[in-house]
């Protein structure tokens, strides 16, 4: 069988991780979903009485934010006014103000040492954070703010990806690692020995690094790949 791990919302952990923000951090620390926590949060609810719309602006706006999604981006992503776009993001940093703070003091960072660094000290340099163009600033000022995201996220799953093999190899499981697609590590193993080797590979993925925050992993077994996408 394939065994498939899936970090759940890995660089919204990582993000609630890096500005500890509480009322982020809440959310995954009571395993809430995130996103209808956001939406009730920022339409002053309850997170019963969100309805599936709200749900999906506030999922924008919390994946946006790592890319320094505008106002005007996101009022073509939702498709309403920039106005409400504007409001909805200015509301979210009132809801996050941690995630706004985190995000400004990386850019002020980046402008200060030309580089921004991941959870692991791996470094990006951007030498156009200095520079006069506002759009070539505009993009700079993006990849800031995101590098240290998803380069962190890439350092938990590689991480993961070597204390895992190590510990598979002292099993008896016999399985094997295929693939990484993205925040997913991919597994074959006997059908017997299926739920073992389950139980190393989501300690291990959950285990890879100490975050504020807990790690958690999904885990599907199927014949096909397509059996869990």
């Amino acid at each position: 069988v394939l065994i498939s791990a899936d970090y759940s919302q890995i660089e919204l952990v990582v993000l609630a991780h890096l500005s500890g923000d509480k009322n982020l951090c809440s959310a995954f620390i009571n395993g809430i979903d995130v996103h209808k926590s956001t939406a009730a949060l920022i339409y002053g609810i309850s997170p019963e009485q969100v309805k599936p719309e709200q749900r999906r602006f506030a999922k924008t706006v919390n994946f946006g934010v790592m890319y320094g999604m505008s106002a005007f981006r996101l009022a073509n992503e939702l498709n309403i006014s920039r106005t409400e776009a504007k409001n909805f993001i200015d509301q979210y940093f009132s809801t996050y103000s941690d995630v706004k703070k985190f995000l400004d003091e990386t850019k002020r960072m980046a402008r200060e040492n030309g580089y921004v660094e991941t959870i692991t000290g791996r470094r990006r340099y951007i030498p156009e954070i200095k520079s006069s163009s506002k759009i070539v600033l505009q993009g700079a000022e993006r990849i800031a703010i995101n590098t240290p995201i998803q380069g962190s996220a890439a350092d938990i799953v590689k991480t993961a990806m070597i204390k895992v093999q190590a510990a598979l190899e002292k099993s008896d499981t016999g399985a094997k690692m295929l693939l990484q697609v993205h925040d997913e590590l991919i597994f074959e193993c006997s059908e017997d020995n299926a739920e073992n080797a389950i139980s190393i590979i989501q300690r291990e993925m959950e285990n890879a690094v100490q975050l504020k925050i807990p790690l958690r992993v999904s885990v599907e077994r199927g014949k096909n790949w397509g059996e869990f996408h």
